[in-house]
């Protein structure tokens, strides 16, 4: 394999900046580039909602490397920079500026954005949505500045996780959700009962099965039109509806996409001197039958980066992870492991009401996924669980006189 050729990667995110240092401790020694649309270079993204907007911490400490790694470690970084088009044929990638970077192989880590409400108003001053380091610094800035009341569309991770950092910064907040409960297309529901029990006890709001039809204002927003028909008063609008990956060099290019850039396990696209990796890729999930999915969490980043790095440098493929997620709220923390694509039986060990508990999550016997709040003995075992892919013993699971870990048949 050749270790001098010129690499390209397009997203300066928790993936891309994951691969550039990844191939350059494995011992890639040709021209590496990466090049991002923000101002910064890669940082962690997740405490943005969290220690970041409380003033808790700063963009320094969230970087993934010190700016000068990337001098050291002579990865060309282009911050600021814009793709416009990927040509496959000449292997070049233009720039908004003019410029075009050649490459023997690209790989694309462009991430997702957030998804944009179809209704009037999200225009106005004070309506915003939460990606970038740049987002987060308005949201610091309107929460601390601002007061007043909050109203965020979206009971997602993200949307709860604003709300509980709004609550701690002595904002009034209401929860606009289009589904029957919280968290509906990424949790089960007693741990949706639960969080929502845990916002409410501390002033937060739901309405839900309800849609935002319209932002209404002059210069700022001042009040939200819903589905249900109330109009809420409100100084400051969040969106959280999901996102959209950010798909569109990649097909404009001919590559397959599929609600995100289509690769195999190695993370290679449709075309061999392409790949994808991160929160745009949608990859096969060997634990679940190779099911495709887009996985938007920074353990995939950083599995993929690694698994890219190991074809490109034609080393041994590591082996297949459980997939992970987690979430601070208030004194909560969310580990989830697993995804719970198929289930038919759903068991709960411990008590929630004590706020340590986890949701097990299981087919014909099998655990699929394990929602683990503030049990990490539990989320360590339940990863241990779902990759041996066997029957267990649903007595055990439930065992509190042992460890989750303990349902593992003696077999395995």
């Amino acid at each position: 394999m050749n270790h001098s050729a010129r690499l390209l990667i397009l997203g300066a995110g928790h993936a891309g900046g994951t691969l550039a240092s990844v191939l350059r401790e494995r011992g890639h020694t040709g021209p590496i580039t990466l090049v991002g649309d923000e101002p910064y270079p890669p940082y962690n993204r997740p405490p943005l909602s969290k220690a970041y907007i409380q003033g808790k911490t700063e963009l320094d400490a969230l970087l993934l490397k010190t700016p000068d790694y990337y001098q050291e470690q002579q990865i060309d970084l282009l911050t600021g920079a814009t793709a416009t088009a990927i040509d496959r044929a000449g292997r070049q990638l233009a720039l908004a500026d003019g410029k075009t970077l050649a490459y023997d192989k690209l790989i694309i880590a462009t991430g997702a954005r957030p998804r944009e409400l179809p209704i009037d108003g999200t225009q106005l001053d004070n309506v915003l949505a939460l990606r970038t380091a740049d987002d987060a610094k308005q949201l610091r800035i309107r929460f601390a500045e601002h007061g007043g009341h909050a109203v965020l569309i979206g009971g997602g991770y993200i949307g709860l996780e604003l709300a509980a950092s709004a609550i701690s910064m002595g904002l009034s907040v209401t929860v606009i959700e289009r589904e029957s409960h919280l968290l509906a297309r990424v949790a089960s529901e007693p741990l949706s009962r639960f969080f929502q029990q845990e916002h409410e006890r501390r002033g937060v709001r739901f309405v839900l099965a309800t849609q935002a039809l319209a932002l209404l204002g002059t210069d700022r927003v001042e009040a939200i039109r819903l589905s249900n028909g109330e109009t809420l008063a409100c100084d400051l609008v969040l969106v959280g509806a999901g996102v959209v990956a950010n798909t569109e060099l990649a097909a404009e290019a001919g590559l397959a996409c599929d609600n995100g850039i289509v690769v195999d396990l190695h993370g290679q696209t449709s075309a061999p001197d392409i790949y994808a990796i991160g929160d745009v890729s949608a990859r096969p999930l060997p634990l679940y039958n190779h099911r495709t999915a887009r996985v938007e969490s920074v353990p995939n980043a950083m599995e993929q980066a690694r698994l890219v790095a190991a074809h490109i440098l034609g080393q041994e493929q590591p082996k297949p992870e459980v997939q992970w997620f987690w979430s601070d709220q208030y004194e909560f923390k969310l580990q989830i492991a697993g995804m719970a694509f198929e289930c038919d039986q759903t068991l709960i060990r411990g008590e929630p009401a004590s706020g340590k508990f986890s949701v097990l999550r299981l087919n014909r016997g099998v655990l699929q996924a394990a929602e683990c709040v503030n049990s990490p003995v539990d989320f360590i075992g339940a990863k241990q669980l779902i990759a041996s892919q066997l029957p267990l013993d649903t007595a055990r699971l439930t065992d509190l006189s042992g460890k989750l870990k303990d349902a593992l048949p003696v077999t395995a």
